[in-house]
């Protein structure tokens, strides 16, 4: 539970009709610094490590100025994480009042894959979609929040590498976003703002692409960029960057929204 202090902050942010969102793929706290960290380092898919806890308080740490926070593979507890559930952990540590983790893609007890969500105010209601797809294992996570004269929705989303199984899911998101003027989209989207799939979605949604020209992948040298927070018409975009943090091969998002 968030202390007092965090309860007058996030009061002060409503107020001000102000919150600050952020959006990470933190690769199930692994840390991949270079490009033979995925074959060295393959055995923390299977194995905890000793600095695995640091990587999630560093996270944790990252986080605590937030509003509301979107992880992308977060661990709900598995051998490789030694069975902690990192969207909780995280939340805890960083004195968020609400979390939820959607679990999306399990492998025995190695592994156990999904979206996380955190934020400062309790969810009118939250709301798990798993998304279609050659292979399942990918899923959307929406929260509802009455925040002063506004309901906003918050999607956390996870796309497939595959183009015609994330082509299914961009349409599927559709149908979700449609007649909700106060959106927030935080992903990995596994595909570049470039593509004609990802515009046909914005121009059908009425989203815009706030972290426009964002590189995120790979953390330690940024070409591409495939995660993306995307809002609303109704909502202003006072700022978004990337995170300098580097606790993930994917830089997270972060953004001021106003409206």
């Amino acid at each position: 539970m968030a202390s007092t202090v965090e309860h007058v902050a996030a009061s002060a942010t409503l107020a001000a009709r102000r919150i600050r969102v952020l959006s990470y793929n933190i690769q199930a706290g692994i840390c991949t610094r270079r490009y033979s960290d995925y074959v060295t380092g393959s055995w923390r898919q299977l194995i905890p490590h000793h600095q695995h806890r640091d990587v999630l308080k560093q996270i944790a740490e990252l986080v605590t100025d937030y509003d509301i926070v979107g992880l992308q593979e977060a661990d709900a507890g598995s051998l490789r994480t030694g069975f902690i559930d990192q969207t909780r952990f995280i939340a805890e540590s960083a004195g968020f009042t609400f979390q939820h983790h959607q679990s999306n893609r399990r492998v025995g007890n190695l592994a156990h894959a999904g979206n996380g969500l955190m934020s400062r105010w309790q969810p009118e209601r939250v709301q798990e979609y798993p998304l279609p797809g050659t292979l399942p294992g990918r899923g959307a996570l929406c929260a509802w929040y009455n925040l002063n004269e506004i309901q906003l929705l918050v999607m956390v989303v996870h796309l497939s590498l595959g183009a015609p199984s994330r082509q299914l899911q961009l349409q599927y998101l559709q149908d979700i976003l449609q007649d909700h003027p106060y959106c927030v989209v935080l992903g990995d989207f596994n595909v570049s703002q470039s593509s004609h799939s990802f515009q046909r979605f914005l121009d059908s949604t009425g989203l815009r692409h706030a972290s426009r020209g964002s590189l995120t992948f790979p953390a330690w040298q940024p070409q591409r960029g495939i995660d993306h927070l995307l809002v609303s018409e109704g909502l202003d975009v006072d700022l978004c960057q990337t995170g300098i943090a580097a606790y993930s091969d994917h830089l997270p998002l972060q953004a001021s929204l106003s409206w």
